[in-house]
């Protein structure tokens, strides 16, 4: 079994894992994205893909990462399977430490908005 690396960051969509649901999510955000239940995807990703603006963010960040849709983080981490999603949270020695949830998401427009809001928080856990 190998180690978990001391500090990573979880990103987690309010959405189903698989081709389907990233199919019937793509067609949602187009036909209504005011009643898309997951503001981190609306941000971070097109149509069909992540947003280069966002993956270059997230490789430049140099930290190890984890991304997961709503039932593999809940069978992931179960003592925070009723946090609010989505969520980026920070996994420091196997704890896992919230920065951003729901609420922080609706007042962002863009991944410039986001990668503010993140580099704020990861600043505010510096260490």
């Amino acid at each position: 079994m190998s180690a978990v690396p001391p500090r990573r960051l979880i990103l987690v969509y309010n959405a189903e894992a698989g081709l389907l649901a990233g199919a019937l999510d793509s067609l949602h955000k187009l036909v209504s994205p005011a009643t898309y239940a997951c503001d981190l995807c609306a941000i971070t990703y097109g149509l069909t893909s992540m947003k280069r603006e966002w993956r270059d963010y997230l490789d430049g960040l140099g930290m190890d990462m984890v991304f997961h849709h709503r039932p593999d983080f809940r069978a992931s981490f179960p003592a925070a399977a009723d946090w609010p999603l989505p969520l980026v949270a920070l996994e420091v020695e196997g704890r896992l430490q919230p920065l951003m949830g729901p609420a922080d998401f609706r007042g962002l427009k863009s991944v410039a908005d986001l990668k503010s809001a993140l580099d704020a928080r990861l600043a505010a856990h510096a260490g």
